[in-house]
Formats: C-alpha cells, structure tokens, sequence
C-alpha cells in the first residue's frame, strides 16, 4: 500500500527522508496540485489527508499527502478509526500517505495496529546514545561515504566526539570538509579536522568522567562550556545516566569475578567489548556502593528539570554532590 510511517527524534534525518520521499513521487511541475502538507492543529486533519490521498494524482508524477506530527499512533477517535479501516486499503497507488511523529507508536491501539499492517514503509529515526561511542563513529563513517568524504579511524572518531548525536550538525561539517577537499580526494588529517571542525572539546561524556574523578572544578568548567553551547540540559542528563549506568555494570561483573569481555560486554550493554578494558579502569577506583548512590541524584536531577527547575543552578548543584560522592574512596 502507498503509505510510509515515520517515526523518532532525529529530526533532520527524517526531514531528509521525507525530501528523498517526496522528489521521487512528485513531479516539480505539479507539485503545487499534488503535494499536501497537514499538521494536527488543522480542523479534521486526518479526514482531508485521506479525501486528498484518495484523490487521483494531476498530470506527472504522483501525489503526496503529509500529516506532521500526527497522534494516529497514540490516540485515535472511533470514527477515526473507522475512516481509516475504510479508505487505507482503496488509495491509489500513485497517491501516497505519509504520517510522522516523534512519539513512538503505541503498538496496543487498533490504529497502531491498522497502519503498521498497511503500510509499505515503517521506519523508526532514533538518536544515537551519546555514550554509544561505537554507533556514533558507524553514523560518522556512514555520511561521510554518502557525502563523499574520506576519513581515516581517527579523524571519524574525532568527528564523533566533536558533534556527538546531532545529526544535522554532522551533516553541516560534514558538507564543509567535502568542499574543502573537493579537489585532493585524499583522507583528511587530525589537523585539518581539528582546525575545521566547529569546536566542541567540552560534551557530557568528558563531563561524566570529570565528575567520575571528583574533578569539580573541571566538571564545573564543562558544564558551563555545554551550556554556553545550548547543549540542553535533558540531554546532559541522559549522557549522564547512560555513562554512570555502564560503569555500574562493568562493576558490578568485575566485583562477581567475571573476566570474560564478551559476557560484561553483554552485561553491560556495549557493543564493542574491546571498550570493557578502558571501562574497567575508568571504575578501577570507584566502589559499586559509590556508583550506585550516583543514580538516584541523576534521577532527581532528571525529574526536577522535567518539572520546570532552573536548569543551570539544578545542574551545577548535582554536579557538584556527584563529584563529592566519587570522591570518598
């Protein structure tokens, strides 16, 4: 069936694919009668997006109908339900139905269910975890191929570290470095992705270990360079909990006598076990007591941010009581 389901928080990677989407439908001639584009603040958005997809396509090309950000996926009205049960399966097949959302689908609802069987296409654009390090240089390594820009090991995993999970960013400096190189079609070096490169030397996972060695005064420091940045502060958190999570993991297999980095790997949830060394000795230090104790002051900080605390204070603060708490040996 002409129907395509998008779905995540990676904005710009679903942006891009809804533009892939729509040049291979439409033709640039007619799009102005065979492109529609519904967000859920318009009256009956659903019912017009099917009326237009039912449709017949004008002149060349296809048709395409948007419905932005719809809740079809978490909330969706009998008669809603009972439009879509009637009209998804008789579309024509030169006319196509797009619905993205950035919430994930809850796969219980009838509606969910109806439009996860019809349609042609369900993606999901998920962001990266900060702290999956491996990924990040797997999505580096991956643009830079369809960008057409070479990379040796190292300057991808700069690259990585520098821009982190913002996908858009990668894709900025990505296009920078391609014109830059444009005409020696040889891999770029340290220096010239360093000199290039927007700088971003401070991200949460160097404050994570900063705050994991007690080191408040540096912790403090990248706190404020993130925040001078606009890296929001959920997102700080989320790293945060993801880093401090894994060492409490790794520590957890290495105080039960586990040696094998394959099973702590597994255990631990990282994809790479070659990265259980360095994590070991990250936690060499660091008691599971004092890992654990970590968690509920992230959580606090998580759940006082969602509730509308100041976000620079809350920060700093539990910036600080965590690099207290890693400190008692």
């Amino acid at each position: 069936m002409p129907m395509c389901i998008y779905w995540g928080e990676d904005d710009f990677a679903m942006e891009k694919s809804v533009t892939t989407l729509r040049d291979r439908i439409l033709d640039p001639l007619w799009i102005s009668f065979n492109y529609t584009s519904l967000s859920p603040d318009q009256p009956d958005a659903v019912i017009t997006a099917l009326n237009q997809a039912m449709t017949p396509a004008f002149g060349a090309g296809g048709r395409l109908v948007w419905l932005v950000n719809t809740t079809l996926c978490q909330h969706c009205p009998e008669n809603i339900l009972a439009e879509l049960t009637r009209t998804l399966s008789v579309i024509p097949e030169n006319s196509w139905l797009l619905l993205t959302t950035r919430n994930k689908p809850d796969e219980r609802l009838k509606s969910t269910k109806l439009l996860k069987k019809s349609a042609s296409e369900w993606r999901e654009f998920p962001l990266i975890p900060p702290w999956k390090t491996e990924l990040l240089v797997k999505s580096v390594n991956q643009v830079a191929q369809t960008v057409g820009v070479k990379l040796t090991d190292q300057t991808a995993e700069i690259l990585a570290a520098a821009v982190g999970n913002d996908t858009r960013l990668l894709y900025n400096e990505m296009e920078k470095l391609r014109l830059y190189t444009s005409e020696s079609g040889k891999p770029l070096d340290v220096d010239t992705i360093t000199k290039l490169v927007r700088n971003t030397t401070q991200n949460s996972l160097q404050l994570a270990a900063a705050t994991r060695m007690g080191d408040t005064a540096k912790a403090l420091t990248i706190l404020a360079d993130l925040i001078n940045a606009a890296e929001p502060g959920l997102r700080i958190v989320a790293t945060l909990i993801g880093q401090f999570r894994t060492w409490l993991l790794v520590k957890i297999a290495m105080e039960s006598g586990e040696r094998n980095s394959q099973t702590i790997a597994q255990i631990a949830e990282v994809g790479n076990p070659k990265r259980i060394y360095f994590l070991q000795e990250e936690v060499k230090l660091l008691s599971v007591q004092q890992l654990i104790s970590c968690l509920p002051i992230l959580l606090e900080l998580e759940v006082s941010l969602k509730q509308g605390a100041t976000e620079i204070s809350t920060l700093q603060t539990k910036v600080i009581e965590l690099c207290q708490l890693c400190q008692r040996q």
